[in-house]
């Protein structure tokens, strides 16, 4: 019997949500509670390449307030003398008083692409800039660890589908968007006839989807069952983050075995009136990151948790015409946690006057930042996952 094409995309849409990923969601079903000595990592992606300059501010460098003289920041919160942040991340500021954020900054690799997506495939992957990857840095974790665990490391995205990042070459991590619309989803009647009656084909692609679908209504009931295992009494925002946040603080507080969990914020990509949508965002991500960490530390997880932000470029020095900025290179990034071994602001502002045709010069590369993550953090084999051994950091 053929399938039918509207049977075809049906199947398609609830596999996708599932990342087309059998194997993963066979491991799920073992029921075994966390390692309390295990560390978490959760990734927060800042997609569309968000303003550095105007997240951390040089306050007492004319330079940038000349090339800025509309858009530049000048009422942001002091972390030292000469360093500010911007206003609408004030709980960021709170987190770096009390020694629970370090900031990175000039955070890039060498021959920076300014497509959006051709650098977050590199930072996704991990790759040289000359380089074309298929599989993502915490895919690849996945691969090393995950055939000589106890217990299956996994990793979860809060998203409708899996980012590169997660896509290992034998594993990859779990997407779905909310525990229970998934749950409900393949609970419906037309998914569970569909597979029970009719999921014998000969056509690989058409027996795959088959599969992942029966994975999928096997696990989905796993999943949404964790979520709600011990809900989280901490009130969160009612935003996009915040849901999200608040999905990611319940199954940390189940007995879920998932080690890394992965979110994303966007757009950033502020070419016009920057300075109002990067409040907004801003806005977004602080209050839900404020609920998380009050919630993680309410409940004596904070110190094992690490939450660490990216964006796949900065922007350009100068504001243009429309009082936003255009597409850069390096930027900063923000590691958060109870957990760190040096606070504040761990290495040197960008220097405005050794500029690249106009784009900041980066000095860390991001691939030494995630070695530092994957050997120090997560305990794993940077070596062997990255192909890094230029060393790491000593801040985690």
């Amino acid at each position: 019997m053929l399938i039918k094409r509207r049977e075809f995309l049906k199947i398609s849409s609830l596999a996708t949500a599932s990342l087309l990923v059998p194997n993963f969601l066979q491991s799920m079903t073992l029921d075994n509670a966390l390692n309390p000595n295990q560390k978490i990592l959760i990734v927060l992606q800042f997609t569309g390449g968000n303003d550095g300059l105007n997240t951390i501010i040089p306050t007492k460098n004319d330079i940038y307030f000349k090339e800025r003289n509309t858009i530049a920041i000048t009422d942001s919160l002091s972390l030292n003398d000469e360093t500010g942040i911007n206003p609408a991340l004030s709980y960021f500021k709170e987190l770096f008083d009390s020694g629970e954020l370090s900031l990175m900054n000039n955070v890039g690799y060498p021959n920076p692409d300014k497509s959006h997506f051709r650098s977050m495939d590199i930072w996704h992957s991990a790759s040289k800039s000359d380089e074309f990857l298929e599989t993502g840095w915490l895919g690849r974790f996945l691969d090393d660890e995950c055939y000589k665990c106890e217990h299956p490391t996994q990793a979860l995205e809060v998203d409708d589908m899996l980012s590169l990042a997660l896509k290992g070459k034998n594993n990859k991590a779990f997407a779905f968007k909310d525990p229970k619309k998934l749950y409900q989803t393949s609970q419906e009647k037309y998914f569970k006839s569909l597979y029970n009656n009719d999921h014998h084909h000969d056509d690989e692609t058409v027996s795959y989807l088959y599969k992942t679908l029966g994975s999928t209504i096997n696990n989905a009931d796993y999943i949404f069952e964790k979520s709600k295992a011990k809900k989280t009494t901490q009130e969160y925002p009612n935003s996009k983050l915040g849901k999200d946040f608040k999905t990611v603080a319940s199954l940390i507080k189940s007995d879920i075995n998932t080690q890394v969990y992965y979110l994303s914020i966007g757009s950033f990509d502020t070419h016009v009136n920057q300075k109002e949508r990067q409040q907004k965002l801003f806005t977004e991500i602080n209050d839900a990151v404020k609920s998380f960490v009050v919630d993680m530390k309410s409940n004596g997880l904070f110190n094992d948790i690490l939450l660490m932000t990216f964006s796949e470029f900065g922007r350009r020095v100068t504001q243009n015409a429309s009082k936003g900025t255009d597409h850069g290179t390096a930027n900063q990034m923000f590691f958060i946690s109870g957990g760190l071994k040096k606070k504040g602001i761990l290495n040197a502002l960008p220097d405005l006057q050794n500029l690249n045709e106009g784009d900041l010069i980066y000095t860390e590369d991001f691939r030494k930042v995630y070695a530092t993550v994957l050997k120090n953090w997560l305990n794993a084999d940077s070596s062997k996952v990255l192909g890094w051994k230029n060393g790491v950091y000593d801040f985690i």
